[in-house]
């Protein structure tokens, strides 16, 4: 009687899965021993990284394409807002995700803000990484080479003690980064 009750369970839970995904075009794995719905989840979320910075630009459309340019980002995702602005876009990084977006046209970048408020501009003399990201980078030499001719603000020229040869560097907008090279 036990075994008949778990069939039957067994076979309208795989009735509902199916009912369920048919408008998908998608398949899914079997369900099996093996392989069950939680386990597979788990998957897919492993390959996001545990932390994803999340920037706000005045001009998020020009910050995608000038991260590209300077720093090698890979764009990977871009919607737009009807009057043009930038409501969600995601960059790659190596195995790292940067999500970007234009919150408010009343928004302003770090560099702009340092022109308005003196305690802005007096936190920001020193060339260390304030509220910024650090990204490990392949190619050390041609990333700085890169970077430095479109145009951005080099903090700190290629340092070699521990923890490791890095720089730091500000984009276009101000937010400033630290690059270490990945070993």
């Amino acid at each position: 009687m036990a075994r008949s009750a778990a069939r039957k369970a067994r076979n309208s839970r795989t009735r509902r899965l199916a009912t369920r995904n048919v408008g998908s075009t998608k398949k899914r794995p079997p369900v099996s021993r093996k392989t069950t719905r939680k386990r597979r989840v788990k998957k897919a979320v492993a390959a996001t990284p545990g932390v994803i910075p999340m920037i706000s630009y005045e001009d998020g459309i020009a910050a995608l394409e000038w991260l590209h340019r300077a720093f090698g980002f890979e764009e990977t995702a871009r919607h737009v807002t009807p009057d043009g602005r930038l409501s969600h876009g995601e960059m790659t990084a190596g195995d790292g995700l940067v999500m970007l977006a234009s919150p408010t046209p009343d928004y302003h970048g770090p560099k702009r803000h340092r022109e308005v408020c003196e305690y802005a501009r007096k936190w920001s003399t020193v060339p260390w990484i304030i509220d910024g990201v650090l990204v490990l980078v392949n190619k050390f030499d041609e990333h700085f080479a890169r970077a430095k001719a479109a145009g951005a603000t080099i903090l700190s020229n290629i340092e070699s003690d521990p923890p490791g040869r890095r720089y730091r560097a500000e984009d276009l907008e101000g937010h400033r980064w630290f690059f270490i090279e990945q070993s």
